[in-house]
């Protein structure tokens, strides 16, 4: 009895080990779509250094366009007052 009792212990573990063991076609599943993710991650991630590539350029000539704005400001500004200096003169002449 206590034999047959240990004997079905033994088959009643050796089941649940089969039972809740590791199912390899999931685990294979799982690995496939883990590096599907990781591709497509690493694809995104190049995409934003170009994007970010793209954005500084863009950045430094905005900054070149809004540098040579503000010269024609200045120059545009001196023309004026060179013009008012030239007709304030003619006035009082």
């Amino acid at each position: 009895m206590k034999t047959l009792a240990s004997l079905f212990g033994a088959l009643t573990i050796a089941a649940m080990l089969a039972g809740c063991g590791p199912d390899m076609k999931t685990i294979t599943a799982a690995g496939d779509k883990a590096e599907a993710d990781a591709t497509k991650a690493e694809a995104s991630a190049s995409a934003a250094e170009q994007s970010a590539g793209t954005a500084d350029a863009a950045a430094k000539q905005a900054e070149n366009a809004a540098s040579g704005a503000e010269d024609a400001v200045r120059r545009a500004n001196d023309a004026v007052s060179r013009l008012e200096a030239a007709f304030s003169t003619s006035v009082t002449k």
